[in-house]
């Protein structure tokens, strides 16, 4: 096995429909603080408890794209896993994530399509039992074959 194929997730060819990978997170206060420092949205929503409890949420909420960031997780690193590439996301937020809550991050493998060597994922994010993100994924999966590399002898490419 070549050092690309270790490094590896799933193969296009080693996929099948109903495939499904789970990760599962606690949300930390410093999830939320370096989420916004990252990514610049400081909405006090987020970071401001004296704002946030005069909202709907009656208190902070995690960033809907810090809970989305957690479909990133599995798809990059469980399913298909290192080597996939993301097309695209849909996404429907459906109930807040708050510090101390532990999300469940889903993608399941419904459609293959071999011509284009992509794969579509329903995706989730659950908190307890309620699903609080709902979307699809469409990742591009390399073939073994355009990963697996024989082997140059080292006498060969000493010339």
């Amino acid at each position: 096995m070549s050092d690309a194929e270790e490094l590896h997730g799933f193969f296009f060819e080693d996929l099948r429909v109903g495939q499904t990978a789970v990760i599962a997170r606690t949300v930390t206060e410093a999830d939320i603080v370096m989420f916004a420092g990252i990514s610049g949205d400081t909405n006090p929503v987020h970071i401001n408890e004296e704002f946030a409890a005069g909202t709907m949420f009656s208190g902070r909420i995690a960033h809907g794209m810090l809970t989305a960031s957690f479909i990133s997780t599995v798809i990059g690193t469980r399913l298909p896993g290192p080597g996939a590439i993301y097309l695209s996301q849909s996404l429907r937020f459906k109930a807040p994530v708050r510090v101390g809550d532990t999300v469940w991050a889903r993608a399941t493998v419904t459609e293959l399509v071999p011509e284009k060597r992509r794969a579509v994922l329903a995706t989730t994010v659950s908190v307890r039992d309620k699903v609080v993100l709902e979307g699809e994924a469409t990742v591009m999966v390399p073939l073994r074959a355009a990963v697996a590399k024989p082997a140059v002898p080292a006498a060969a490419t000493a010339q």
